[in-house]
């Protein structure tokens, strides 16, 4: 993951995670950011329920709820553990669905696509680095990757580039969704 290299223990040199952290690390971190999306879409809800992005909003919670139940089992088939910081985005997504909701409903728009693309690029480096012996979850996260582009793809559709300050409103969500990666990988 990010710019650690899971080797073979012959060609393992000091601070190479083992494939069995990498694993852990995998599966912690996706369990995260699903997590977090569902709570960043349920935040959205709570503002915007009632409006015309209402089915929009719960058809891509189901999804993220699905995402979330997939990599809790995993976690649990795996012997793994949930990050540490898991009160902080049940908190912090919900707090920033909310309030980018309350800005409006591009501003909503603008924070799906900021966290739907961070999700792309990370996903897709996963699917880069799995091996055959873990083909099973290589296809489910390029699976789950697919509906988070469909995701970013509502947003730019309904006027997340037409939000408030987009350029940075949409650097600031990126950049923030990178470093939870970061976080959720390692605590």
């Amino acid at each position: 993951m990010s710019d650690e290299t899971v080797r073979t223990a012959d060609m393992r040199i000091p601070g190479d995670l083992t494939k069995e952290q990498f694993m852990d690390r995998l599966v912690r971190v996706d369990h995260a950011g699903e997590y977090g999306a569902v709570r960043i879409y349920s935040g959205q809800l709570a503002v915007m329920g009632r409006g015309q992005h209402k089915h929009t909003l719960k058809h891509m919670l189901e999804q993220e709820v699905v995402h979330k139940d997939y990599f809790e089992k995993a976690i649990a088939d795996r012997q793994g553990r949930p990050t540490l910081l898991q009160p902080v985005w049940h908190v912090a997504g919900w707090a920033l669905g909310a309030g980018t909701a309350l800005l409006g409903e591009r501003a909503a728009m603008a924070c799906t696509v900021a966290v739907e693309e961070a999700i792309d690029e990370h996903y897709a480096e996963q699917a880069a680095q799995l091996g055959d012996d873990e083909a099973e979850l290589k296809q489910t996260i390029l699976k789950f990757r697919d509906e988070e582009l469909e995701h970013r793809d509502i947003g730019y559709q309904n006027g997340a580039e037409q939000a408030p300050a987009y350029p940075l409103l949409y650097g600031a969500i990126k950049r923030g969704t990178k470093l939870a990666i970061w976080l959720s990988e390692r605590i």
